[in-house]
């Protein structure tokens, strides 16, 4: 299955990494994690590189997308300590003046979550003049809710950039399973665009179903701390 990008996730808040559950974000506590002791994290990402090498990590900085704080810090720790793994982190980037304070911070890749913003124009601006690192769109969905400005699914041709990722909050932590169908929807709207699957990967035969629904990869969290989903099974998507 060699293509297909396993992603892991790390919420942060506080400082701390979290157990995101369902998108209940006032409920998510300090995770509790198979691989290694306590919620710092250092530890836990040092972790996750020792359970598989994987080259891009997925960060959501929780208390910048509430605009209750910031883990900058944590992420500047991070990249630092790690400088051959790609980040890619949603901080709640919703305009010009935020994208380029991230950009000249040089800590990896942009996600722009539809939930933070209030225009899609704002998403094709940085598409058509940034290039490298390129951004990542996150299409947040609540179940069938969806989080964010209408445009970008209407008109996806004019908004979308090469990395698109299917978040359904509803399934992040859970045991219902990734959004095969949400998947199915938007690999097919924009050919040539890599669609991820973001919540609810539980086993590795969720994770054969998600690539067979035309996903480019996937993000994981739980069935990794929880062990559904070890080396062996990373191994087969090497």
């Amino acid at each position: 299955m060699a293509g297909f990008n396993l992603i892991p996730v790390i919420d942060l808040k506080d400082g701390m990494v979290v157990h995101a559950r369902e998108g209940r974000r006032a409920q998510y506590a300090p995770i509790q994690s198979n691989l290694c002791k306590g919620a710092d994290p250092e530890t836990i990402m040092a972790a996750l590189l020792h359970l598989h090498p994987f080259r891009t990590f997925y960060f959501a900085d929780l208390d910048a997308i509430q605009r209750q704080g910031s883990n900058h810090e944590v992420l500047k720790k991070l990249h630092d300590r790690h400088p051959d793994v790609v980040l890619w982190a949603d901080t709640g980037i919703n305009d010009e003046a935020a994208f380029a304070r991230w950009l000249d911070a040089g800590l990896g890749r942009p996600v722009i979550g539809s939930e933070s913003l209030l225009d899609a124009g704002f998403v094709s601006v940085i598409r058509e003049h940034c290039t490298d690192p390129s951004p990542v769109l996150s299409l947040d969905y609540q179940g069938a809710d969806f989080k964010g400005p209408s445009a970008l699914l209407t008109h996806p041709e004019h908004y979308w950039p090469q990395r698109v990722l299917a978040m359904n909050l509803h399934r992040v932590g859970s045991d219902k399973g990734p959004d095969l169908a949400l998947i199915v929807n938007l690999a097919r709207r924009v050919p040539g665009c890599n669609v991820y699957a973001a919540g609810g990967v539980r086993s590795i035969e969720d994770l054969q179903q998600v690539k067979a629904a035309g996903a480019a990869g996937a993000l994981l969290a739980t069935a990794l701390h929880d062990g559904r989903i070890g080396p062996a099974e990373l191994a087969q998507f090497t």
